[in-house]
């Protein structure tokens, strides 16, 4: 038996999943996130230590003897986060996570140091892990000087685990001080960050094992014998991993919290000018490019929120099919943008909004200005040489037909959509569990069966291409007028 563990933003999804990778039994813990500040975005480490707590609790109580054959623990993560501690290993402040844009000065500073793109591979957006160490030490000087250690959420989470410093790969590549390349620190990249190696977890690839689970948790959690901790890695990385997207042309399309087009690569070839992430693979010699928008059903859950509806409510009132796009533009930025923007301080807007316009008209160019959104994402990673042939839709929006659709004839692509059941990030860190107790690759991590192909609207493609280019001179008019 394996365990995949993915800790998101929201909560966590633990799975239990046999030899074949069928789950077995699923738990989910929720928690907050604060935001103290406009920007801001914070949690304590200490929740993701009680939901994992509590996730074993329900596992052991659904299944109890399965939970007991455990042999190997996976874990998928957040990117992006800063998990500060001292030398005694304590936590000095809350963890500042992938969606806080506090930093955007130092990021514009790391960007703009020479090498810093050639090194990392990427533009060194805000929401980065280098970034938020510079804001620590400019503003909370006291915290910067007591830093023994600094580890991405999911590292914490093994650290509690197994005592072990230790990240992986995929997950490094978010901070700004992996040569992604090469695959491990950059001295020159920590150098610009003001951080040292010494600072810095021992690299592992994600489907390697990075310890063994602690004696007092195999007593408490009833297992014998030992269990090994594979190295997991970020949360796109760990789903690709789920779907079986590992080799050229092949991708996926996300509609979570945040939205994700990503492409599996089989050589590193970075283009940071796009905006577009290139990042290590959680598996060995193998990377991913991805645009990324940082709200996606998010700007849905924003909506509903001040409706007084809930997002699946506003989403059912929609038809089931598309008929053209709407007069009524949106635009996704309320966070911020990353691709192809690299913009914290853009913010959102309806434009074309009429004296008839209501719940539905609101909802309908919601889900669109996310699509528009997205088709910037892959015209930044068609701007690379990477082309998508075979394309997952995944993620809570999927659930939406009229959603998908949009977002299919917008995109020009034909989107697949996986049968029922589990192939998340909690999937491929059980599947990277697997790989680290002995599986081959090619025999866990394959694509899920398909239920369906959302083809795009042949005969509305031309009108939703038109749409995009209005769309598209936007942001610089919106851009002006908050500036």
């Amino acid at each position: 038996m394996y365990l995949g563990f993915d800790l998101g933003t929201s909560g966590l999804r633990a799975v239990l999943v046999d030899a074949s990778g069928a789950v077995l039994a699923a738990s989910d813990f929720a928690w907050p996130v604060d935001h103290l500040h406009p920007g801001w975005s914070e949690q304590d480490p200490t929740h993701w230590v009680a939901g994992c707590t509590q996730a074993v609790s329900d596992l052991r109580a659904k299944a109890p003897q399965e939970f007991a054959a455990i042999r190997a623990i996976g874990l998928s993560g957040q990117m992006h986060g800063a998990t500060l501690l001292d030398k005694s290993g304590d936590v000095l402040r809350p963890a500042i996570l992938w969606n806080d844009t506090r930093s955007a000065a130092e990021a514009a500073t790391l960007d703009a140091t020479p090498d810093i793109r050639a090194l990392s591979g990427n533009i060194v957006f805000p929401g980065f892990t280098a970034p938020k160490l510079l804001w620590v030490e400019q503003n909370e000087p006291e915290i910067f000087a007591q830093i023994d250690m600094v580890l991405l959420p999911k590292d914490y989470l093994r650290y509690w685990l197994t005592g072990e410093f230790v990240s992986d790969m995929s997950d490094a590549a978010g901070t700004s001080w992996l040569d992604v390349g090469k695959r491990d620190w950059s001295a020159e990249l920590m150098a610009a960050g003001h951080m040292r190696r010494d600072q810095m977890p021992r690299l592992i690839e994600g489907s390697e094992s990075s310890g063994q689970l602690r004696d007092d948790l195999l007593a408490e959690w009833g297992l014998t014998g030992s269990v090994l901790v594979a190295g997991g890695g970020g949360d796109n990385a760990v789903a690709a991993c789920g779907v079986g997207c590992l080799h050229e042309g092949e991708g996926f399309v996300s509609l979570g919290t945040s939205g994700v087009l990503l492409a599996a690569k089989e050589s590193y070839a970075p283009a940071p000018e796009t905006a577009v992430h290139t990042f290590c693979h959680a598996l060995p010699q193998t990377w991913y490019q991805m645009g990324v928008i940082l709200a996606a059903t998010d700007c849905l859950n924003w909506l509903a929120k001040n409706l007084g509806d809930s997002p699946a409510t506003l989403a059912e009132r929609l038809p089931q099919s598309i008929s053209g796009p709407s007069g009524t533009y949106f635009l996704p930025y309320l966070s911020g943008e990353r691709t192809p923007h690299n913009d914290a301080d853009i913010r959102g807007a309806f434009l074309g909004l009429d004296i008839n316009s209501g719940p539905q008209d609101l909802t309908q160019s919601v889900m669109e200005g996310v699509g528009f959104a997205l088709r910037d994402s892959l015209s930044a990673l068609s701007a690379t040489g990477t082309e998508l042939k075979n394309v997952l839709a995944i993620g809570g929006g999927t659930r939406s037909k009229f959603w998908l659709e949009s977002l299919a004839t917008i995109l020009d692509l034909p989107l697949q959509v996986p049968a029922k059941g589990e192939f998340g990030a909690a999937l491929g860190a059980a599947r990277l569990a697997m790989v680290a107790d002995g599986r081959t690759i090619s025999e866990v991590m394959t694509p899920p069966e398909v239920s369906e192909t959302i083809q795009p609207r042949a005969d509305l493609v031309s009108a939703y291409n038109d749409a995009y280019q209005r769309y598209g001179a936007f942001y610089p008019s919106i851009k002006e007028v908050l500036s």
